[in-house]
C-alpha cells in the first residue's frame, strides 16, 4: 500500500510510523486510518521489526480529527464500516484497537500536540514519551460529542478514575509535565532527544529479549487488566511456561546466560503465537 498521510520506515529492528500531514498538524482522517490499519500489518507480520515507534512530522502528533467538514464533521458518526448493530465504527476506535491486538511492543514518541483522537490512538500504546513541547487534550466535552477510541476503557486503567474523569469533563489542553505528573507519559524530554530515547528503550528490547516471549507478555499484560480474577492469570501463565518452556528460545536463553553470551533467540513470531488463552477470545465485530 502506498501512503499519503503516514511514512513507514524500518530500521534497526524498529518500524518507525510517523503521521505525516504536517500542514494540517497531522489531523486524522479516514486515509490515515487506513494507512496505519495497513502500517500495523505489515509490522506485525515482519520477523525483522521488533518494536513500532509512532511519531509525528512537524510540530504536532495529531491535533485530532481534521475539522474540515465543519459543524458536520462527526454527523456521519466514523467510518464507513459498521458494528454488528449497524452503527458506524468510530475511526479512533479501529485503530486502537489494532495497536492493541499488535505482537510487537509499541511505543509513541509524542512530538508536539495530541488533542482528541491524537491523544486517545496513544493509549494502547505500551510506553509515551513526550517532548516539552507536547500538549495534551480529552477535549470531546468541548466538541459536544464524548471520548473514543476505546478511551473509556483504556484511559483509566492507565491513570485512575479520578484523573480520566478530570481531563474529560474539562476538556482542557494541559501540557507535557501535568501528563507526566498524572502517569499518562513515562517522560519528557527535550525536542531533539524525544526520538532517541524512544530509540535507546526499543534497543533494550531489541538486544535482550525473545521477540515470541515479549508478544506473549504483551497479550498477557494487556489482557489481564480486564480479568475477573487472578486465577484467570494464573491459567494463563501456567500454560506459557509449559509451552514456551520447551521451545527452543528456553534453551538459547538458559544457555547463553550460562555461556555469558548475547542471545540468539531462534523463534518467529510470523510462525504463529502459542494458544495461552484457550478459552478467551477477544470481541470481533461481525
Amino acid at each position: 500500500m502506498d501512503y499519503s498521510e503516514i511514512k513507514y520506515e524500518v530500521a534497526s529492528s524498529i518500524a518507525t510510523i510517523t503521521l505525516n500531514r504536517p500542514q494540517k498538524l497531522n489531523a486524522f482522517t479516514n486515509t490515515m486510518m487506513r494507512e496505519l490499519l495497513d502500517a500495523f500489518d505489515a509490522a506485525d507480520t515482519d520477523d525483522d521489526v521488533r518494536v513500532v515507534i509512532v511519531t509525528g512530522s512537524g510540530r504536532a502528533f495529531c491535533a485530532g480529527a481534521d475539522l474540515g467538514s465543519g459543524g458536520a464533521t462527526f454527523a456521519r458518526g466514523g467510518s464507513d464500516e459498521q458494528t454488528d448493530a449497524g452503527v458506524p465504527r468510530d475511526g479512533g476506535g479501529m485503530v486502537s484497537l489494532r495497536i492493541f491486538e499488535c505482537s510487537k511492543p509499541v511505543i509513541g514518541a509524542i512530538n508536539g500536540a495530541a488533542v482528541g483522537v491524537g491523544v486517545t490512538m496513544t493509549l494502547p500504546m505500551d510506553v509515551r514519551l513526550a517532548s516539552e513541547n507536547a500538549r495534551f487534550g480529552f477535549v470531546f466535552a468541548r466538541r459536544g460529542i464524548v471520548p473514543e477510541a476505546c478511551s473509556s476503557w483504556f484511559l483509566p486503567r492507565l491513570v485512575g478514575i479520578s484523573q480520566a474523569l478530570e481531563w474529560c469533563y474539562s476538556g482542557r489542553v494541559f501540557s507535557a509535565e501535568e501528563a507526566l505528573a498524572g502517569r499518562l507519559v513515562r517522560s519528557v524530554h527535550p525536542a531533539a532527544d524525544l526520538l532517541p530515547a524512544a530509540r535507546a528503550i526499543a534497543a533494550e528490547i531489541i538486544d535482550n529479549t525473545a521477540p515470541v516471549s515479549v508478544a506473549l507478555t504483551r497479550q498477557l499484560l494487556w489482557r489481564m487488566l480486564g480479568a475477573n480474577h487472578p486465577m484467570e492469570a494464573h491459567r494463563a501463565d501456567s500454560r506459557g511456561i509449559l509451552l514456551q518452556g520447551r521451545s527452543a528460545d528456553a534453551t538459547e536463553g538458559v544457555m547463553s546466560f550460562l555461556e555469558k553470551r548475547p542471545p540468539a533467540f531462534p523463534g518467529k513470531v510470523s510462525a504463529g503465537l502459542p494458544d495461552i488463552f484457550p478459552s478467551q477470545e477477544s470481541p470481533k465485530f461481525s
